[in-house]
């Protein structure tokens, strides 16, 4: 089954406690627009290459498309629009107004000079400027792609619109995640990894009585995502100021370390000094054991579908916080529902980084400048108000979180059809 059939399987089957009708369901599951474009970029060699990129934009409903632009080799069309898919549910679920799109360029960005990169993104851009912009689709970072590659794509559209001075801080909602100089917003690097530590913690206190403190987690993934969520779990107190978690393993793409408890500032510096997470800190351990300890919080924050039928009887922990993109299969998400893990889907927990991108696209539209206080603030309200919902819902039809963060998200997109 290919990923964007068992994506659209799952939001299927949560209709099915609400009653949607089927041709709902089908605008629900039909991308409105696909663009495959070629890429031709001089190399610095004076050679022509040519790459190949999508974009894929699937619903509107809620408002412009929203979502990132990845830079990877294995970036092709099933993916993106199954991911494309998956943040019109996500967007739907934190109550943003933004539709769904995805896309990317087929491409090892590490094996690219910075002058190609730059002339891969601009070329990029010149052929998908039509079908992109602040009220059309809004492109973020996703893998492989930073804050200056952001920048690129928004001066080149404004290049290409022919920007004025007046328009100069509207046409950089053309994309989120710019560095703050360029129109960025203070707080966005944060945010998904905010925002998921805020969705823990809130579900945890809905289940208080039930939990002894502190609380060990594991973290599969400690790119920015995984270092800020594990940032703000190491600093959570309980209401007698006791530690909430220990964080107990971490990981990179090479593998991770275990230790009793682990400051993630220590271990990001000697991931910094030596390119990669070292045994300085704790006991050397891979990728697939991380996922097999025995705690209390697994958080897959890396890959996905790292979570299968191979390994999910051997998961340990009693609560999954996926912070990745769909790390678990459909089916070895069922099963870990029928052994009683709860299961935080990635529609909810890592929302938080769409959520900030919206309040980026908010401040260049209207021309604002947000406090990084403010902007926790209302990340804080956005997150905790669908935790709510979700929760809600999970109670009222009795069914996994996956399953009612679906059912909030086909709630809010059935009625914005009948507007």
């Amino acid at each position: 089954m290919n990923i964007f059939k068992e994506a659209t399987e799952q939001l299927r089957e949560a209709s099915k406690y609400i009653k949607t009708p089927e041709d709902v369901l089908a605008v629900l599951t039909t991308a409105e627009r696909k663009l495959s474009v070629s890429i031709p970029v001089t190399m610095d060699d004076g050679t022509r290459k040519l790459f190949h990129g999508y974009r894929m934009q699937h619903n509107s409903l809620l408002g412009p498309y929203k979502g990132g632009l990845r830079y990877h080799p294995q970036v092709n069309e099933d993916e993106a629009q199954a991911l494309a898919f998956w943040m019109m549910v996500k967007n739907a679920v934190v109550n943003v107004p933004f539709g769904g799109g995805k896309g990317g360029i087929q491409v090892d960005p590490k094996s690219l000079s910075p002058g190609e990169l730059e002339r891969l993104t601009r070329s990029f851009v010149r052929r998908i400027a039509h079908v992109i912009g602040p009220t059309i689709d809004v492109p973020a970072p996703d893998v492989n792609t930073t804050a200056q590659i952001m920048e690129w794509i928004a001066d080149e559209y404004a290049r290409v619109v022919g920007m004025t001075s007046d328009e100069s801080s509207t046409l950089r909602a053309v994309v989120t995640g710019k560095p703050v100089s360029y129109g960025g917003s203070e707080g966005r690097e944060e945010a998904t990894g905010l925002g998921g530590a805020t969705v823990l913690k809130n579900i945890l206190l809905k289940k208080e009585g039930e939990l002894t403190y502190p609380l060990t987690v594991a973290i599969q993934g400690f790119g920015n995502v995984g270092y800020f969520l594990a940032q703000y779990l190491y600093k959570a107190r309980t209401s007698d100021d006791q530690p909430m978690f220990h964080i107990v393993a971490v990981s990179d793409s090479k593998g991770g370390i275990t230790a009793q408890a682990l400051d993630p500032e220590k271990v990001m510096a000697d991931k910094k000094e030596n390119k990669s997470i070292s045994d300085k800190l704790g006991k050397r351990i891979t990728n697939d054991e991380i996922l097999e300890l025995d705690v209390d919080i697994l958080v897959p924050a890396a890959l996905e579908h790292v979570i299968s039928k191979v390994n999910v009887h051997n998961i340990k922990a009693n609560i999954i916080l996926e912070m990745a993109n769909g790390p678990t299969t459909k089916e070895a998400a069922q099963i870990l529902d029928d052994n009683g893990c709860m299961v935080i889907p990635d529609i909810l927990a890592n929302s938080g980084g769409v959520t900030g991108s919206y309040f980026e696209w908010e401040q260049n539209m209207k021309g604002q400048t947000w406090t990084i206080e403010h902007y926790r603030r209302e990340l804080h309200t956005y997150m905790t108000q669908a935790t709510d919902e979700v929760w809600g819902a999970h109670k009222k039809h009795k069914v996994s979180l996956r399953t009612a963060a679906y059912i909030v998200a086909i709630q809010r997109l059935v009625a914005a059809i009948d507007r």
